[in-house]
């Protein structure tokens, strides 16, 4: 996601935040290729006008604070500047109205209209804890009221039965009496589409919005068709009237083109975007977490709070006990490469930690990536309890067995438990052994840092599991005031450097040593 503009603008900016002053031609000069860079990430030439135009009467003249240097003034207008085109603050699904709150769903045919009302379902049931009725309206395709039973099945969510020959603007009537009768907090009419927009299909929309009085009206669009996304938003505003988008392939988007000019081009925000084909994976779209995702600042906050979805809280508590001890199998390695795969594998985390973005090419070319991580669990997956618990007895013809049920050879297995000796002895030193709790010093170091240092748990780190939402943003913000910029990784870690990489963070062993 955003993959293409975030190497080009983080190389761009980089450039001047290493000069000390910088002249109007320099300015200049890197608006003409930030201009080039969002043109090829396929933004509407208007927006990208408007964009450069703002910039460059910020930057050209701008007071510049004794602290900072040009370049870093440059930076922060035009992270500004991006969160002001994507939407200062970001907006979720609305349902705050009488219940049955109605969403309707509107797009083209093949858009992910029927998935996506699925995902939104499956999401308002489970973290909001609503009575959601999902209604097909889509008489048209084959099997599309089918497809949309099936995924309530899959999700545990009500759908309307299926009565053969009715319209859709007489079953959009019947979801909302059914949901007023069964108490449901929400229903979702999930529309027909076409492949395109033509006057029957807005007629059929609009006799639908007047029928079922929808407080939401969301749009779902496929991000990788770029500038027809936007095209398409316009004309289904102007004839149907939307309140929010929802882009969906953003996982296969590098460009990222259609989320940065739908919200300048319609002024309608973008509530959600898919990023996966997963029921779960379905993101609230956060206009400054984007922002500072595309100029390499990471996602702190959305870390923080993936983590906080997918860890089961119990093996971390007895992950936690195990290390305080120094144990640390293979069984506990194979957990932490299947949490790593969760949280949405290298790739994933690496995009979301500030100043990482770049790692993700280093590590895949220092063969860590998202594939060896599957070949190690794979590794684990063929060893036999005993072997998991004590590596130790791993000779020869164990190897050449493991190696034929996982589809490895001996030399993977050798790097995999390398890596987990590494891993164990680090934990013997973390735990309190050695070195008197090297990972508590170390936590509490940054906590200092981060001006943290009255606050309980680890070493003076608060427990991220415990705080809202609007804490996590004033702790991502505190980070960054402490140094957790572009560039400048861990305070106190000298970079964000790993191991065979240019030295630093002493963790993930298995990595080539640095020469």
């Amino acid at each position: 996601m955003f993959e293409s503009l975030q190497e080009r603008l983080g190389g761009i900016l980089n450039g001047l935040t290493g000069r000390g002053a910088l002249s109007e031609a320099d300015v200049n000069a890197a608006l003409r290729e930030v201009r080039r860079a969002l043109l090829e990430a396929d933004v509407a030439l208007d927006v990208v006008r408007s964009f450069t135009e703002r910039v460059r009467e910020k930057a050209v003249g701008a007071t510049v604070l004794k602290a900072i240097k040009p370049g870093q003034m440059v930076v922060k207008i035009v992270h500004d500047e991006l969160v002001e085109m994507l939407g200062a603050e970001s907006e979720t699904v609305d349902l705050n109205a009488p219940a049955p709150v109605v969403i309707m769903m509107v797009g083209l045919q093949g858009s992910g209209k029927t998935t996506t009302t699925g995902k939104i379902a499956l999401r308002l049931t489970n973290r909001e804890r609503k009575k959601v009725l999902m209604a097909s309206l889509d008489t048209r395709r084959p099997a599309a009221q089918e497809q949309l039973r099936q995924l309530g099945v899959q999700t545990n969510v009500d759908t309307l039965p299926i009565i053969a020959g009715q319209s859709p603007v007489d079953i959009a009537a019947r979801a909302v009496q059914a949901a007023k009768l069964g108490g449901h907090d929400v229903v979702i009419l999930d529309t027909a589409g076409r492949t395109h927009i033509d006057e029957p299909l807005m007629v059929e929309m609009a006799e639908i919005k007047r029928k079922s009085n929808p407080h939401e009206i969301l749009l779902v669009a496929d991000a990788l068709t770029g500038q027809d996304a936007v095209n398409l938003a316009r004309n289904f505003d102007e004839r149907v009237g939307i309140t929010g988008l929802v882009l969906t392939r953003m996982d296969g988007d590098g460009r990222g083109g259609a989320a940065l000019s739908m919200r300048a081009v319609t002024g309608k925000p973008v509530k959600l975007i898919g990023a996966g084909e997963k029921m779960t994976d379905l993101d609230e779209f956060h206009p400054r977490r984007i922002a500072d995702r595309i100029l390499g600042m990471g996602d702190i906050v959305s870390l923080v709070e993936k983590a906080a979805e997918t860890i089961d809280a119990e093996k971390a508590k007895a992950m936690a006990e195990k290390m305080a001890k120094g144990k640390f199998d293979l069984n506990d390695l194979a957990d932490q490469l299947a949490q790593m795969q969760k949280m949405g594998g290298m790739g994933g985390i690496m995009g979301l930690m500030p100043g990482m973005a770049g790692m993700k090419d280093k590590l895949a070319g220092a063969g860590f990536d998202d594939r060896s991580i599957k070949r190690q669990i794979a590794i684990i997956s063929s060893m036999t309890k005993a072997e998991r618990a004590n590596p130790d007895i791993l000779k020869h013809s164990r190897k050449k067995r493991i190696a034929a049920g996982s589809g490895t050879d001996a030399a993977e297995i050798n790097k995999l438990l390398k890596m987990h000796r590494g891993m164990a002895d680090m934990m013997k030193a973390m735990g309190g052994g050695k070195g008197g709790g090297m990972m508590k010093q170390m936590m509490g170091g940054l906590a200092s840092k981060m001006g943290l240092g009255g606050m309980g748990g680890m070493g003076g780190m608060p427990d991220l599991s415990k705080l809202d939402p609007k804490q996590l943003e004033a702790l991502a913000r505190q980070a960054e005031a402490a140094g957790l910029r572009p560039g400048s990784g861990m305070p106190g870690l000298g970079g964000p450097k790993l191991p065979g990489l240019g030295g630093g963070f002493p963790g993930l062993p298995g990595l080539p040593k640095k020469k």
